[in-house]
């Protein structure tokens, strides 16, 4: 199992970047995100939380050995689930990827919290599992290649979402100078 992690700070409210949350696709950075569709929304009565369910569909350029090996396409989806708590301000979301999971597994977390009024804490972290018992040292380079593609996405995603928070944020100021 190969692991995947970074935290940095966003310099916008907790409350501003859940609602860019839901406006982070598509984005000119993310251009491998083609679709998200939402499966299932609801709030819990009692406490209040936000449950999302949502699948988002990718278009990777998977390499031809990948392909030959494991067959397949281009083509991958996979299920995000969140949970937003207004009373606690903070928001976690997993999310799984669907599309040869029989071969790998990629289980991602991701919390944000407030550090501040003006200020937002980002965690994410990896799990990356090829399940190939009996070839370790293909599993190996395969979570490997993985952990790469992982972090080069993370990366378009952090430069996608600051995007949106920014035009979002320039969007507001601009609505309250009206």
């Amino acid at each position: 199992m190969h692991f995947f992690s970074q935290s940095f700070k966003y310099d916008h409210p907790w409350s501003h970047v859940i609602i860019g949350m839901w406006h982070k696709y598509p984005n000119p950075h993310c251009t491998h995100v083609v679709t998200v569709d939402v499966i299932d929304r609801s709030v819990d009565p009692v406490t209040g939380i936000l449950r999302t369910e949502r699948i988002l569909g990718c278009k990777q350029k998977t390499p031809a050995w990948i392909v030959k090996l494991f067959g397949g396409s281009e083509d991958a989806f996979v299920r995000e689930v969140s949970y937003i708590d207004p009373s606690t301000q903070t928001a976690t979301i997993t999310s799984v990827n669907l599309s040869l999971s029989q071969f790998a597994t990629c289980l991602e977390r991701i919390h944000y919290t407030p550090m501040s009024q003006h200020q937002t804490s980002f965690s994410q972290t990896a799990e990356i599992q090829a399940k190939m018992a009996m070839w370790r040292s293909m599993a190996d380079k395969m979570e490997g290649w993985l952990v790469q593609r992982f972090e080069q996405n993370a990366n378009l995603g952090k430069a996608g979402f600051s995007d949106v928070l920014r035009t979002m944020w320039e969007a507001k100021q601009q609505h309250e100078a009206a």
